[in-house]
């Protein structure tokens, strides 16, 4: 399989924040809630959080912007990848930056910074549009696409060109592949082109196959996909429009949705692939973007770090929740299993071997050494935490171990998030408290069969009934 074809995304970068938190009450002064227990995390917007998902895919990214010499600027700059290369535009202003507050995950404001908008072309990002050999237009109406827009008609003319446009933009250049408005955009868009058609009724799909077929003509673009959030996209060329479907309902933090939409669908068409192959893979990937925990997956983590939590001499979770979040990024299935692992026998290699074939990453969540003794009893575990965790990592088929505290691994479950849990067939799911949870953002419990006759608790008592042999005088074990 040849690897994925690089991809020049142009546009406006910006900066983003979450400040996570909870309420449990109203402020004394004001019917307002008081958001505490504040985390702050910080992660690529825009235009950048187009380059760093379209890097996440495996391709080579150039990303043209304009940054300045703010802290903002240079915030974002720290946080793009190594393989997204930049080609800076110069910026009047500050960068733009949004922060969002939010309360168990839902957002209750949002406070929008800084006015800084492109300045001038420059010769370097000439040069990346010239050489490109497919292009993501992220229009976020701050003016890189304008400073290039002449560029980008030549672009246009002889390559992919996807645009994602935005209503303080301008409209995308002629000859673009692919443009990907949204359904208000869309609508918005068509009201500019024919005044009073934004107000029209009928359905949705109505509407947006009317806007659409509007689009493709006075943009002169080579097809229009309206996406529909949770529904899908419509794609039209100017005729019957194809409807394509989102493969399940997603919920979730739907942030960012429309660049992992426009990234997957510029990435397919740099790979030579149809239009409409090209929307059914974006269509896909924002599917799972969503139900996968949205632009947090590449948020950074800007608080404090707070001090270590003492622990039963535990291995970090932290490589394990790295590869589950790398290999989510990348389009890969995250297959997680759990148990004690005490004594390791061919019935636990066995499961995990076959659930390691079944995706892209193995996660082993492991009992604490105090979790083992309450569920097992005060002889168990016969094999204490940090060896049972060196013998798991040795195994070839397991990608990183993730301990727990808690009976059952629901926490850490909720933390990693994978695609499948894998169980051996020993195990009903009417048995499994962990299974509506992981039901819960689209993933699925899957049963291996199980190997006949291996045990912990059998090898361990058959150890104990074995006759000691005897040794001579004067002679010890070793």
């Amino acid at each position: 399989m040849s690897a994925p074809a690089p991809l020049l995304v142009v546009g406006d970068a910006l900066l983003d924040h979450d400040l996570c938190g909870r309420v449990e009450r109203l402020a004394p002064d004001a019917p307002v809630p008081v958001v505490s227990s504040l985390r702050r995390i910080a992660r690529p917007g825009g235009a950048a959080l187009a380059a760093c998902l379209a890097a996440a895919d495996g391709r080579q990214v150039t990303l043209v912007t304009a940054l300045g010499d703010d802290e903002a600027s240079a915030s974002l700059c720290r946080l793009l990848p190594d393989r997204v290369r930049l080609v800076r535009l110069p910026l009047t202003g500050a960068l733009s930056s949004k922060t969002r507050v939010l309360a168990e995950d839902r957002p209750l404001l949002r406070l929008d910074d800084g006015d800084g908008r492109a300045r001038e072309r420059t010769d370097e990002a000439c040069r990346a549009i010239a050489e490109a050999g497919a292009v993501l237009v992220a229009d976020y109406g701050r003016g890189t696409a304008d400073v290039l827009r002449e560029e980008l008609r030549s672009a246009a003319a002889r390559l992919p060109v996807v645009w994602d446009p935005h209503p303080r933009g301008r409209p995308p250049v002629p000859g673009v592949r692919l443009a990907t408005p949204c359904a208000s955009e869309a609508r918005a868009f068509a009201g500019q082109v024919h005044p009073g058609d934004e107000s029209q009724g009928g359905s949705a799909l109505h509407a947006a196959a009317r806007h659409a077929d509007t689009l493709v003509r006075a943009w002169q673009a080579a097809s229009v996909v309206v996406t529909l959030g949770g529904r899908g996209a419509l794609l039209s060329h100017g005729e019957t429009p194809l409807l394509v479907p989102s493969p399940v309902t997603a919920e979730g933090d739907a942030c960012g949705a429309g660049d992992r939409f426009a990234a997957t669908a510029a990435g397919s068409l740099a790979d030579g692939e149809l239009t409409e192959t090209a929307v059914r893979a974006a269509v896909h990937a924002a599917t799972r973007y969503v139900a996968e925990g949205g632009a947090r997956a590449l948020a950074v983590d800007t608080a404090p770090a707070a001090p270590p939590r003492p622990s039963d001499d535990h291995e970090p979770t932290d490589d394990a929740l790295r590869t589950a979040t790398r290999v989510r990024a990348a389009g890969g299935t995250v297959v997680a299993a759990g148990g004690c692992f005490d004594l390791l026998h061919a019935g636990h290699v066995a499961l995990l071997e076959a659930a390691r074939r079944t995706g892209d990453c193995l996660v082993v969540c492991v009992n604490s050494d105090a979790s083992v003794r309450r569920r097992k009893g005060s002889g168990r575990p016969l094999v204490p935490l940090a060896d049972r965790v060196r013998v798991l990592r040795a195994l070839e088929c397991v990608d990183a171990v993730a301990v727990f505290d808690e009976d059952t691994p629901e926490r850490l479950l909720g933390e990693l998030r994978p695609h499948i849990w894998a169980k051996g067939g020993d195990y009903a799911l009417a048995h499994l408290p962990e299974a509506s949870l992981v039901e819960s953002w689209g993933g699925q419990v899957v049963l291996f069969p199980y190997l006949d006759g291996r045990s912990t608790t059998g090898i361990a008592e058959r150890a104990a009934a074995t006759p000691q042999p005897s040794h001579p005088a004067g002679r010890r074990s070793r």
